[in-house]
């Protein structure tokens, strides 16, 4: 799945639309010093009272939010063995064929019991489940624009899983109008956070309008912090690699080239490189397969950057030595950060700066007067706290 999919499905999850139905929810309750279901209630969507069909589409937006990489994964299936009974791709490849909703209910049962074996939460846990359909517009061309968008579409029906903790009400002073009078509120239902999921997962995976079910979309709580267990024990999938471990891989390598020490200009020149590789011409659709560096790309990016003295065997070296394998690929989309946006960050004991990738190249690290200084070229006054800045050589 490509940054589209998830945006256009993400957006579908509202009421009163025909290009999004969920048929079926199933929730369970798992206490937090227990390993068993403490309770569970399945039910069609529809019968719902509308403001908790509301509350939970905007809790399966939630799961859905984020970046590929940061806090959404794809994940592919580890291959099924002989002993294995309830392989997640099993269970949920049937849940989503099942024809009957308890049939449907006792696979993703079998999911949550997979859930509370040998885990231990921090706080009570809901875990939802819910299956529907979700309906994809063929585009058309413009002599085709009359005929109506919804005549044909593709149609994907889906299995999705959210995780949320509970919390107990905060103890308060409450207005009771029944009797006219002040009191404690003595309620003790736990609430359920569905503003926050700490989890959940996306099943099949679809790329240019076809299922994937050997893959599934992966939502993490925190970004950058996937549950390793939970993707090799629960959804019995491979390891992931997120955003940031590409990051710091593709940093010791550069490190281990040029020798851990480079100036802003040539590190510009580097960021601006590998963003051109993530750029997609307007007219052209996303590319499914997002690009990657690898060590040939490596070379060929320090040596449009100005690292001359670059080759293959150090760069192969530098493979070796960090991630011991020549063949690793890095999503350049990982290693770059957001190129327009304030995302390199310079950090000092006196000041920490912010500024974009595209303009380190007006910062340079200087010795002025035996002190080591940051200089920034700007085109501008500088304002601090409403006031402007003199220029130091109007004090000379």
């Amino acid at each position: 799945m490509n940054k589209n999919d998830i945006a256009d499905i993400r957006k579908r999850f509202k009421l009163d639309t025909d290009l999004l139905t969920i048929t079926d929810i199933y929730n369970v309750y798992i206490r937090q010093e227990s390993n068993e279901i403490y309770h569970e209630e399945s039910q069609a969507f529809a019968l719902l009272d509308r403001e908790q069909q509301e509350l939970f589409m905007t809790n399966f937006k939630k799961v859905l939010g984020g970046k590929l990489g940061v806090k959404l994964f794809e994940v592919k299936f580890e291959r099924q063995t002989e002993e294995q009974t309830d392989h997640a791709q099993q269970l949920l490849y049937e849940g989503l064929q099942a024809e009957e909703a308890d049939q449907w209910r006792a696979e993703m049962q079998h999911l949550a019991l997979k859930m509370v074996q040998d885990v231990q939460y921090e706080k009570d846990l809901v875990v939802t489940f819910i299956r529907g359909n979700y309906f994809k517009k063929t585009k058309r061309s413009s002599e085709e624009s009359e005929i109506d968008a919804r005549d044909e579409v593709f149609t994907t029906p889906f299995i999705l899983c959210s995780m949320n903790q509970t919390d107990l009400p905060k103890r308060s002073i409450v207005f009771d109008f029944i009797e006219r009078e002040f009191k404690s509120n003595t309620m003790l239902d736990p609430i359920i956070n569905l503003t926050s999921p700490i989890g959940g997962f996306l099943f099949p995976c679809f790329t240019d309008n076809a299922a994937d079910v050997n893959h599934v979309l992966y939502a993490a709580g925190k970004a950058n912090k996937p549950d390793y267990q939970f993707i090799e024990n629960i959804l019995n999938g491979e390891e992931v690699v997120t955003a940031a471990d590409d990051k710091a891989v593709f940093e010791e390598i550069v490190k281990q080239v040029v020798g851990g020490e480079v100036d802003t200009e040539t590190l510009g020149n580097v960021y601006e490189a590998i963003y051109r590789l993530t750029e997609v011409d307007e007219e052209e659709e996303e590319p499914e397969e997002p690009p990657v560096i690898d060590k040939f790309q490596v070379e060929r990016v320090l040596k449009m950057s100005g690292v001359d003295y670059v080759d293959t065997k150090a760069v192969e070296a530098a493979f070796e030595t960090v991630v011991d394998d020549t063949t690793y690929e890095m999503k350049a989309s990982h290693i770059v950060p957001s190129y327009t946006s304030k995302s390199i960050k310079i950090e000092t004991k006196v000041a920490n700066i912010s500024i974009s990738p595209q303009d380190l190249k007006y910062v340079k690290q200087v010795n002025y007067d035996g002190k080591q200084c940051i200089l920034i070229e700007i085109e501008e006054d500088t304002i601090i706290e409403g006031f402007k800045v003199i220029s130091e050589d109007l004090l000379m």
